[in-house]
């Protein structure tokens, strides 16, 4: 998804940039930068996180940084970024957080007005700079931030590092957050509200949907006011957030609990013999279900951490699947002729689960119940980089339907009634679904119990992914 983090002070502020960054490592683990503006000049930094950890990546060059008092940081999982410009508008560098799904229309238009484009995103056109040529079209920085909400579809977060201060801004509809965070000697602005306990910085307030503030170390100045309509990734609450962080005043690991709670409400009592999450974010959930279930809840699966990072760090799906397995290990003293509930947040390709089951199969657990924390993943999100990938049918729930239906063509009039669960369609997936996987039974959260423990109204939230509902 990835996730930034920037901060402007009246002291030197380059420790609290590089910690702050550190602290949205697990949103990202493709690229990572940083840029600083020292008082003369924009020095930034960019590199390669796939064989490597942020801090190690950048703990030798913080002293070219030293002195400054603004900065930003990014942790990415798409392009190299942050991108510094030298325009009209005078030098800035710009970081963003989002997909744009209509990049490819929006770089043809500018090309055609004979701009051009230097950084590359793989074999295509890099998005932060196509958001930074977007911001400089225009003649002051509110109307360049106009331009990019007007004309990006999908989602784009971002920050803006001038030599004066810091414009902050939330995407159009509110997807990904953007949290202001402040001490006695200025501010912070962040993905994670994680990132600010420890860096001595306490909560000031969420941007809005839509919402830009320009950021000194004195004060935060709206540039444009938010509107009213939101729809916020749900994602954020049952996978991507941190345990710790809050998202519209809701806290992720709270929300969690009360999603397990709800699948365990739907459950007979005497399933299984103890709940267990698969880590990391399925141990909230799993919380929630032992703790409503009055079971006890056990670690079955570890995981090995020092050596081993996330599991879709490297780009080779084949690695990243090799990284999954290396890194859980079973506990057989509680997997040895026991009924297990396993929570999960999702299945997307169901690779990493069926391998997981297998492992529990070799540890001797008796019966496999697994839980699943949100609904099916019908339909690939088009708002952010989580269930995307060049083909629909890398989703084991498209691949089912394929087969189920005899088509390679899932209309939306075929994939409709899969994403309701009391269809006999929905049945018949989730039937075919627990057989791939091989496991005594399989239940997917309900939409509505999923919204509930989120605490936000539906209309607020984005649940494309399983409805197909949003807005562009």
């Amino acid at each position: 998804m990835s996730g930034f983090f920037g901060a402007i002070s009246n002291r030197e502020c380059v420790a609290d940039v590089f910690y702050g960054t550190d602290y949205h490592s697990h949103l990202g683990t493709k690229r990572a930068g940083m840029a600083f503006f020292n008082g003369k000049a924009f020095v930034r930094s960019i590199h390669s996180l796939e064989n490597g950890y942020f801090r190690n990546k950048f703990e030798d060059e913080l002293n070219k940084f030293a002195g400054s008092h603004l900065g930003i940081g990014i942790i990415s999982d798409t392009d190299s970024q942050p991108i510094t410009i030298h325009s009209h508008l005078g030098v800035y560098s710009v970081v963003t957080v989002g997909r744009i799904y209509n990049i490819e229309e929006l770089s043809q238009e500018l090309i055609k007005r004979k701009v051009n484009f230097a950084e590359l995103s793989g074999s295509g056109i890099n998005p932060t700079e196509l958001v930074a040529t977007l911001i400089n079209s225009a003649d002051s920085f509110k109307e360049g931030i106009e331009i990019v909400q007007e004309k990006v579809k999908g989602s784009c977060s971002f920050l803006i590092l001038t030599e004066n201060g810091i414009f902050a801004i939330r995407d159009k509809w509110g997807r990904t957050p953007v949290i202001i965070g402040h001490d006695s000697d200025g501010f912070v602005a962040a993905t994670e509200s994680t990132s600010f306990l420890n860096l001595g910085y306490e909560y000031f307030r969420d941007l809005g949907p839509s919402e830009a503030v320009f950021i000194t170390p004195d004060k935060v100045e709206q540039v444009i006011a938010p509107i009213r309509k939101k729809q916020v990734c749900s994602f954020m609450w049952v996978y991507y957030g941190y345990p710790s962080s809050w998202y519209e005043g809701i806290n992720v690991d709270d929300s969690r609990c009360l999603s397990g709670a709800a699948l365990a409400r739907r459950d007979p009592d005497n399933l299984g013999d103890f709940a267990a999450g698969i880590p990391d974010s399925g141990i909230g959930h799993a919380i929630g279900y032992s703790n409503e279930k009055k079971i006890p809840y056990r670690r079955a699966f570890v995981k090995y951490t020092p050596t081993w990072p996330r599991s879709f760090m490297p780009q080779n799906q084949a690695m990243r699947d090799l990284v999954a397995k290396m890194k859980l290990l079973p506990n057989e003293k509680f997997t040895r002729g026991a009924r297990v509930i396993f929570l999960d947040d999702s299945i997307v390709r169901g690779t990493q689960l069926k391998d997981n089951v297998s492992k529990l199969v070799e540890a001797g657990v008796k019966e496999t119940h697994i839980r699943i924390a949100c609904p099916p993943l019908v339909y690939p999100c088009q708002f952010l980089n989580f269930s995307t990938s060049r083909s629909n049918f890398d989703l084991i729930t498209r691949r089912v339907i394929r087969d189920l239906e005899g088509t390679d063509n899932l209309t939306d009039e075929i994939l409709k009634p899969y994403s309701d669960h009391n269809s006999e369609q929905y049945a018949r997936m989730v039937e075919s679904m627990r057989q791939i996987l091989g496991v005594d039974s399989l239940k997917f959260q309900h939409l509505d119990d999923l919204v509930e423990s989120i605490g936000l109204p539906k209309e607020d939230l984005c649940t494309h992914c399983w409805d197909n509902s949003s807005y562009m």
